[in-house]
């Protein structure tokens, strides 16, 4: 099976582009730059130049192609839109996915997209959601809220660095699952039947607040964290002055989403159908404490590491100085 795989150089693309590789089938990833996606052809995929919003790019790419496991998005950093991306970019993947005949695809949109149409992003993935399933294609549609990877850059690191860890409105508890986890799924859906034409979440084992998340990596760098809180008043606002500059709709969009995550109510679901249709033994998906205790236990390491060269090369230099 020959597996076509775009988003692949993201963080959850990566690891789809691994586990399937691993599991011994044939990846190819559309991307649209041979330069900065030269690792996954390391790894043995097929690199093909396409561009989700160049629909001329798409059609050739699935030549041979079994199924197409779909994880692009955009980035917080991107110069196009979500709009562009995310709906007028998957609506042409879809399209010429169809027009392929390909036997399945895989799409990741966000868990509870359908509660918050007023979110830019939410609804675009419903749609989506929509857009496919009307497609006539086979299709199994994933729902995560949350990677653990990123809780590394918002939580980890600040409080190894002594930084301020910013906190939003009432932090919505959020259940975060490992990519690595998520890619698992990912893969064994087109080994399933039961798993074409429906929905899953894909969600970790349970749901975490700020302050909890906060108070882990406490415990586990030994470190005291700096909160500073941003008011949902002022997130707002700052949502609605970026709406007013062409370069500032990308920020609005994503500011949109973050207040989802700052309200307080939980992004959560049970898993006990995802893991029973999938074949999925819940007791091998990382919890939030494993992963954050392997993270930790490899940078204190390296920092112990780090300390010892810094004394020897220290002692070296006195003793230097002393037989001058």
């Amino acid at each position: 099976m020959t597996l076509l795989i775009t988003g692949a150089t993201g963080t959850l693309g990566r690891q789809i582009a691994r586990r399937a590789l691993d599991e011994g089938y044939e990846v190819r990833c559309l991307v649209r730059s041979f330069r900065k996606a030269s690792f996954l052809r390391e790894w043995g995929a097929e690199l093909v130049r396409g561009d989700l919003c160049e629909p001329a790019t798409l059609l050739p790419a699935f030549e041979g192609v079994t199924a197409v496991i779909d994880a692009a998005t955009t980035r917080p950093t991107d110069s196009l839109s979500i709009r562009q991306v995310d709906w007028d970019g998957k609506v042409a993947l879809i399209q010429a996915a169809k027009e392929a005949g390909v036997d399945r695809f895989i799409f990741f949109s966000i868990l509870d997209s359908e509660k918050h149409r007023d979110v830019p992003l939410m609804d675009v993935k419903y749609c989506t959601e929509q857009f496919l399933a009307e497609s006539g294609l086979n299709y199994t549609i994933l729902k995560p809220c949350g990677f653990m990877q990123g809780l590394i850059g918002q939580y980890a690191i600040p409080i190894l660095e002594k930084q301020a860890v910013w906190v939003m409105g009432e932090s919505s508890p959020i259940a975060y699952m490992d990519t690595q986890d998520i890619a698992k799924f990912a893969i064994q859906a087109l080994k399933v039947p039961d798993t074409i034409n429906r929905s899953f979440p894909v969600v970790g084992t349970r749901a975490w607040s700020a302050g909890e998340i906060i108070k882990l990596c406490e415990r586990l760098s030994g470190q005291d964290a700096k909160v500073t809180r941003m008011p949902i008043g002022l997130l707002r606002s700052v949502q609605r002055m970026a709406r007013f500059f062409q370069w500032g709709l990308n920020l609005a969009d994503r500011l949109a989403f973050t207040e989802v995550v700052a309200s307080g109510k939980p992004l959560t679901a049970s898993m006990d159908d995802t893991y029973s249709t999938f074949g999925i033994d819940p007791n091998d998906t990382t919890t939030l404490e494993q992963y954050m205790q392997e993270y930790f236990s490899r940078i204190m390491k390296k920092l112990k590491e780090l300390e010892y060269e810094r004394e020897k090369a220290k002692e070296k230099s006195k003793k230097k100085k002393l037989f001058r």
